[in-house]
């Protein structure tokens, strides 16, 4: 499993922009990926963040690349 950093990394390679963490964690957690919910959540039923719609297709493919998703 990739971690956060080395899909940050191929994101910025193929596309030109670093991803956000957050955005990482909401395509994780839509695809059954995230095992908890972080503690310092302020709110557990929602994100602060959500990754925008314009760079889900991209956090997507970049889990696609290291066999995540």
């Amino acid at each position: 499993m990739a971690t956060y950093g080395q899909i940050r990394d191929y994101i910025k390679d193929q596309h030109g922009y670093w991803a956000q963490p957050c955005w990482i964690a909401d395509v994780k957690a839509e695809h059954g990926l995230t095992t908890r919910i972080a503690p310092n959540r302020i709110d557990p039923n929602r994100r602060e963040k959500p990754c925008p719609p314009k760079k889900r297709k991209d956090v997507e493919e970049a889990l696609r690349h290291f066999n995540m998703i």
